[in-house]
């Protein structure tokens, strides 16, 4: 029993890592995309498309050089399909995976037009926990625990300290904008809650690899109204490459794959390392300073996380 309950608690810190891993590569993917908009003088629509659809086109390659698209050896379990699964319940799966990170990123591009990035950031990232945690009440039928009240409390306040930034600006801008980033952490929060148990012939990788191109390609109109014509330079592409295989496909894989061991509410509270990388990253590269409260916010925020990491499971 003792063995037993080792190897689940071993299994759930793997899948915990995985979820911190994505996290912070995630963070890297604000900068990376920033650059490129920079670079290439792309909208951030057309941004979030490249990411979506270069990120899906790395995972299906990496599923193809690993042999998920071909028929598996007999040594896999009979359970397992021997063939890419083509029924009804791995099309919704990737349908609805596909869609939601769609609406995530658009939605989140969005709100970063019409606010900054910063509330963008803070506001959808921020707001993903607290939705996942309602969620999960809902669905498992009881309430959130003392530890996770505490927990989304203390990762909400560090976020306000780490991006807080008072200032003026058209008020219906912000309330748009606001609502857009509401909108795109519903969208992660859903995602979240709607991958957590996996369909049979789907794994991380699997996921992964579809459901971003499945978004990239409904996100595409989108990106070709706005324009997508990208420069035929070497540093353009480098960067594009690297928005699409770092923070978006290595990235989902390592979040699809820790989402299977671990709460729905942990991979939300993992998230928001995202906001917290991104800002140290400006700091570091760009000079952008925190200040008093942001550094204080980013140590709440890091410490929140290990306290949820440390915690034991039941």
């Amino acid at each position: 029993m003792s063995i037993s309950a080792a190897g689940t608690g071993a299994r759930t810190r793997a899948g915990a890592l995985n979820l911190l891993v994505a996290g912070v590569l995630w963070g890297t993917g604000g900068l990376a995309g920033s650059v490129l908009a920079t670079k290439a003088d792309l909208h951030p629509l057309a941004v979030a498309s490249y990411r979506l659809l270069l990120g899906g086109g790395f995972a299906v390659v990496l599923l193809w050089l690993t042999g998920g698209l071909r028929t598996f050896p007999r040594t896999y379990p009979r359970t397992y399909p021997r063939t890419f699964p083509r029924t009804g319940t791995v099309a919704r799966r990737l349908l609805t995976a596909g869609a939601l990170l769609a609406l995530f990123q658009a939605c989140y591009f969005a709100s970063v037009t019409l606010t900054s990035v910063s509330i963008a950031t803070m506001t959808t990232i921020g707001s993903a926990p607290v939705f996942v945690a309602l969620g999960d009440a809902v669905l498992e039928r009881r309430r959130p625990s003392n530890a996770t009240v505490l927990s989304l409390a203390g990762a909400l306040l560090g976020l306000a300290l780490l991006t807080w930034s008072p200032g003026g600006g058209d008020r219906w801008r912000l309330v748009a904008g606001v609502a857009c980033a509401l909108v795109s952490g519903l969208g992660f929060a859903t995602l979240t809650l709607a991958t957590r148990r996996q369909v049979e012939g789907l794994d991380p990788l699997r996921t992964t690899a579809f459901g971003l191109l499945v978004g990239g390609v409904l996100l595409l109109p989108l990106g070709l109204w706005t324009g997508m014509a990208l420069p035929a330079r070497l540093d353009v592409l480098a960067v594009a490459a690297y928005l699409g295989v770092v923070p978006t496909a290595l990235a989902y894989l390592a979040y699809f794959r820790g989402l299977r061991r671990s709460q729905p509410v942990l991979a939300a509270l993992a998230a928001l390392l995202e906001p917290l990388t991104a800002a140290l990253l400006a700091a570091v590269l760009l000079g952008e300073r925190l200040g008093v409260l942001g550094w204080c916010g980013a140590a709440l925020l890091a410490g929140t996380i290990a306290a949820s990491y440390l915690r034991p499971r039941e």
